[in-house]
This record gives structure tokens, sequence and C-alpha cells, in this order.
């Protein structure tokens, strides 16, 4: 596993804790996913409500918070398959 998928699990756990209502999955280009759901945050490529794809420097401005995941869709940085309300209660929980 790549330490940029390590260390974004580490960084997502800490700002969602307990879980979350859905389920997530980040897709980071050239490195992996990450799952958040009920369950926490994990490495993983399983089945999601939501599907948010980026570059790993625009998932790490996201969750260093110098990027507002509302502004990196609307610029075309991160794109979202699915739902859009569970992408949308996940961006206000890392905000």
């Amino acid at each position: 596993m790549s330490d940029v998928i390590n260390q974004a699990v580490e960084a997502l756990s800490s700002k969602i804790e307990g879980g979350f209502d859905g389920s997530v999955k980040f897709a980071i280009q050239d490195e992996g996913a990450i799952m958040v759901d009920a369950s926490g945050v994990r490495a993983g490529d399983d089945e999601a409500d939501c599907t948010m794809s980026a570059d790993a420097e625009t998932f790490k401005a996201i969750l260093a918070g110098d990027l507002n995941p509302t502004a990196a869709f609307m610029t075309g940085k991160l794109t979202v398959d699915g739902d859009m309300g569970t992408a949308m209660k996940l961006g206000a929980a890392l905000s």
C-alpha cells in the first residue's frame, strides 16, 4: 500500500470519528482507493454509494484544508460519480 494511502487513512480517520452514514470511495490516481463508511476509514476498493476521484496533490490539499472539496469539484480537480447527497455530506465533514 502506498504512503499516500496510509497517510490519507490516518488523516481521514481523525476527521471522521465513529463512522459515516453512507459509503464513499476516494479513488486517488496512481495510488489506490480509500473507503469511508459506517465501519470507519480504511484502504479498500469496495462498492460505494459515491466515488470521488482526484490526483494525489488535490486529495492532499483537501485533507490539509487548503482546498475546499466543493471548489475542487467546480474546477474539475475532483470528480464525483454516484450519490451527490452523500458526497456533499462527506464534503461538509471535511471542511
